[in-house]
C-alpha cells in the first residue's frame, strides 16, 4: 500500500493506494469519530462492493443510500434522498458520510456532507479509475444543473481516500478509458515525464496490468495532491487541472447528462484545446497529431458532437467557473507537459477551433 498525504494543514488527509483496500477494516475506522455512519453508493457498486464495506463497519450504526446510477442523476433532487435519510435516521453532526462509487457518487455524497448540519466528515472509496485519479482528491464537491456543468457545490475536503485498485477488475472498458482521460491530462498539464510514459504503457494499462494501474494512480494521485495542497480553493494552478474541461463541460451539457462520459468529454475538450494552442502559436501539428493519438489508442472520442455547432458551444461555455465579466477563460497548452493559467482568449480563433477543428 502506499499512503500520499494531502498537506490542508489541519486539514490534511491521506489517500491511500493499494490492492484489497476496500477489505482492510483499520483504514475506515481510524478516521471515523463516532457510531452513526451513512454510506451512499449506487445501484451498480452496491451488489458488488457494498457488503465488503459493511463487514468493516461492524460496531457502528450503519444505513445506507442507494441511489441510480448515472451522470443524468447528479442532481440536487437526488441529493434529497440522501438528506431524508440523515433527517429520519437523526443523524448528528458528528456522524461520518461513506461516498462509496464513481465520481457521481462521491461529488453527491461529498456535497450532501458539506451541507448537512454545516457539515460532517465524510470518506471517498473511488471505485472508477477516473474518481481514483481525480474527483475522489481535493474536495471538489456538487451537483449540475440543466444549464451548466458542476455549478452548484461547494470546497469540502474528505478524512481519508481509500483507492483500491481490485475493484477496478468489475469497471467496464469504456469506464476504464474515461478514466484514461484524466490521467492523461496530468501528463499535458504538468507532467512530460509521464505523458511519454503513457505513451509508451498506455497497452498495458488497457490491459489492466496490475502493476502499470498503480503507477498510473500513485502518479496522478501525487500530481493532484501538489497542486490541491498548493492552490485549494482554484485562484491559480489549480485551475490548470481544467484542461479541456469547458470545452469538456459544454459537451456533457450540450449532449445531455449521461450521452458522454466525463472522461469522454474530457477527451474531446482536450483535444480542441491543443488545436487552440496550435492556433496561439504554442503547439506544433506534430504535439497535437501525438495529443490526440494517444486518446485514440485509448478507445476515447476525439472529435465533437455535430449537433453542437460554434453558436450552441459559445452559449454553454459562457456558464463556466473561470470566466470572468464574461469574458471566456481558458486552460491552454504552451508546450506538451506545461498549461498556462486561465487566459482570456481571442475569440476569432476560438470560433475557428469550434468551426473546424473535428468538423467534415
Amino acid at each position: 500500500m502506499k499512503k500520499l498525504q494531502v498537506e490542508l494543514g489541519d486539514r490534511s488527509y491521506p489517500i491511500y493506494i493499494g490492492a484489497g483496500l476496500i477489505n482492510q477494516a483499520e483504514l475506515y475506522t481510524q478516521h471515523i469519530k463516532a457510531k452513526q455512519v451513512m454510506v451512499v453508493t449506487n445501484t451498480t457498486i452496491a451488489p458488488l462492493y457494498l457488503d465488503k464495506v459493511l463487514k468493516n463497519l461492524q460496531g457502528f450504526t450503519v444505513e445506507t443510500v442507494i441511489l441510480p446510477d448515472g451522470e443524468q442523476f447528479k442532481t440536487l433532487e437526488t441529493v434529497t434522498h440522501i438528506f431524508d435519510k440523515l433527517l429520519a435516521g437523526k443523524f448528528s453532526r458528528n456522524a461520518t458520510l461513506i461516498a462509496l462509487g464513481g465520481g457521481v457518487i462521491g461529488d453527491m455524497g461529498g456535497f450532501a456532507a458539506a451541507c448537512y448540519q454545516r457539515g460532517i466528515a465524510f470518506v471517498q472509496i473511488p471505485t472508477t479509475l477516473l474518481a481514483q485519479v481525480d474527483s475522489s482528491v481535493g474536495g471538489k464537491t456538487g451537483v449540475n444543473h440543466p444549464l451548466g456543468k458542476n455549478m452548484i457545490g461547494a470546497f469540502y475536503q474528505p478524512q481519508c481516500v481509500i483507492a483500491d485498485a481490485d475493484v477496478l477488475d468489475t469497471l467496464d472498458d469504456r469506464q476504464l478509458s474515461a478514466g484514461l482521460a484524466e490521467v492523461i491530462k496530468y501528463g499535458l498539464i504538468r507532467d512530460l515525464d509521464f505523458f511519454e510514459w503513457l505513451e509508451a504503457n498506455i497497452n498495458a494499462l488497457l490491459a489492466r496490468d496490475k502493476q502499470a494501474l498503480a503507477y498510473a494512480i500513485e502518479r496522478s494521485c501525487i500530481n493532484k495532491a501538489q497542486i490541491v495542497s498548493e492552490d485549494e480553493t482554484e485562484t491559480g494552478v489549480r485551475a490548470t487541472l481544467n484542461l479541456g474541461h469547458t470545452f469538456g463541460h459544454a459537451i456533457e451539457t450540450g449532449a445531455g447528462y449521461g450521452t458522454y462520459l466525463h472522461g469522454e468529454a474530457v477527451a474531446i475538450g482536450t483535444c480542441q484545446a491543443a488545436d487552440l494552442s496550435r492556433r496561439k502559436g504554442w503547439l506544433t501539428d506534430a504535439d497535437v497529431d501525438r495529443i490526440i493519438a494517444l486518446f485514440k489508442k485509448c478507445n476515447l472520442p476525439t472529435q465533437p458532437p455535430e449537433q453542437l455547432d460554434s453558436d450552441r458551444f459559445l452559449e454553454l461555455m459562457a456558464v463556466d467557473k473561470k470566466n470572468v465579466n464574461g469574458q471566456i477563460r481558458l486552460i491552454l497548452l504552451s508546450k506538451i507537459g506545461v498549461a498556462t493559467l486561465p487566459i482570456d482568449v481571442d475569440k476569432d480563433l476560438l470560433i475557428q477551433t469550434l468551426n473546424t477543428y473535428g468538423r467534415k
